[in-house]
């Protein structure tokens, strides 16, 4: 049994499964909105503003040190 869900454009109820190549959108047309909504910015998700935070070489360098762990296909074969 796939799930019901509202179509956030037009609030039609839509199936949530694979067939469904639009959704949570219930067609082209409602998921071509919503992109066009976004590129006209009238959606965003927001956070609060956060202090300035003064940036450190250690930081960045742990930083690297960081995203080269998870990220293996950067590291140069030895």
């Amino acid at each position: 049994m796939s799930l019901i869900v509202a179509c956030p454009n037009c609030e039609k109820k839509v199936s949530w499964n694979t067939e469904n190549s639009y959704r949570p959108f219930c067609s082209k047309r409602c998921q071509l909105i919503d992109l066009g909504e976004w590129a006209a910015e009238e959606h965003k998700i927001s956070q609060p503003i956060q202090g300035a935070v003064t940036v450190t070489e250690e930081m960045l360098d742990a930083l690297e040190d960081e995203f080269l762990q998870h990220n293996k296909f950067f590291v140069e074969p030895e």
